[in-house]
């Protein structure tokens, strides 16, 4: 499997990372043996990271990569995050701080190699806590508090989650205090490639900027959401979906992925595949974080890998989807 670096952390990353959250949540409410299997088989692909999340599954995908680490050859890397809540801003040091141990303590690791802000910046979503970027830059906020954990070998990077307001995540990244990001891009949503939104856009928040703003400050882009929380591998309405972004719902996000998964058809792969050969077109993400439910799952996403980006014919069907379904025509 393909690998490349992590912006300027020097961390080599696969072009797909393990994801362990709610979304497939596979390392949170399979069988025991499945979710070793899983993580073995994805290393053996050569998946060298594993993302997860002490909000994942209160805790239960970190304490599952933690059984079973130990048993992982190679080692792959593992990233995981803190998410502050309201009663935290007070003593945004010590929240930070106490995290990463009961963290490292589930992972019965000494340290990570990428240390993720999860709050959105500038404004929430739901009812989610956003930060403001005084919060996170200014002296003693999250930034510094990161820098002092890197310092003392706790985690090898910083990084910090792209989402909430699009103009508070730039300043934040535009600051240059860290070294990856995970940002949000889809079929449905690629505007974080884009310089503006065509007029009339309907696919969701205007992130125009963001992955060239990365790139700016040599940071590393963790893609999310690549297959928009499931909406673009299947037909299927899910029972429940986290919207994450502004400027879109359910069920305009059923509708779009509906509309995407129409112009593709099958001559691609599957729909989830298809999506995922969407993504690796873009040389400015170094990995896409995948949320599997199976162990087949995991090996369509491998497959997809051997197939490359998707053809020039059909990102320009996607390219029409986008100008006239999305209504930005």
């Amino acid at each position: 499997m393909r690998k490349t670096f992590l912006g300027r952390s020097g961390l080599e990353i696969s072009e797909i990372a393990f994801g362990g959250g709610v979304t497939g949540g596979i390392l949170i409410n399979a069988e025991e043996t499945t979710r070793f299997n899983a993580l073995r088989r994805a290393v053996m692909a050569g998946i060298n990271w594993i993302d997860t999340a002490p909000v994942y599954g209160d805790g239960a995908s970190e304490e599952t990569i933690g059984r079973h680490l130990q048993a992982l050859t190679p080692r792959p890397h593992i990233s995981t995050k803190v998410r502050l809540e309201a009663e935290d801003i007070g003593d945004i040091p010590g929240a930070i701080e106490r995290s990463l141990a009961q963290s490292l303590t589930r992972l019965r690791s000494e340290r990570v190699a990428l240390f993720q802000l999860h709050n959105h910046l500038g404004t929430g979503v739901g009812e989610r806590i956003a930060l403001t970027p005084a919060q996170v830059l200014g002296r003693g906020g999250v930034a510094d508090t990161f820098h002092r954990l890197k310092e003392q070998g706790l985690i090898q990077a910083m990084g910090l989650t792209a989402a909430g307001g699009t103009k508070a995540c730039l300043e934040v990244i535009d600051s240059g205090r860290f070294d990856a990001a995970q940002v949000y891009y889809n079929a449905i949503n690629p505007s974080a490639a884009w310089r503006r939104a065509p007029g009339g856009w309907k696919g969701g928040q205007d992130f125009c900027g963001i992955l060239t703003a990365c790139f700016n400050q040599n940071m590393g882009a963790l893609n999310i959401r690549p297959l928009a929380g499931g909406l673009l591998g299947t037909a299927e309405r899910p029972a429940r979906l986290f919207v994450m972004t502004s400027g879109t719902d359910v069920d305009n996000e059923v509708r779009c992925a509906a509309a995407v998964r129409t112009a593709l058809g099958a001559e691609y792969g599957t729909p989830a595949q298809a999506a995922l050969r969407f993504t690796l077109g873009n040389k400015d993400i170094a990995s896409r974080v995948i949320g599997i439910t199976t162990i087949n799952q995991l090996d369509e996403a491998i497959d997809a890998l051997a197939q490359g980006p998707l053809p020039t014919a059909a990102v320009s069907k996607l390219e029409e989807v986008w100008a006239t379904e999305f209504g930005a025509g």
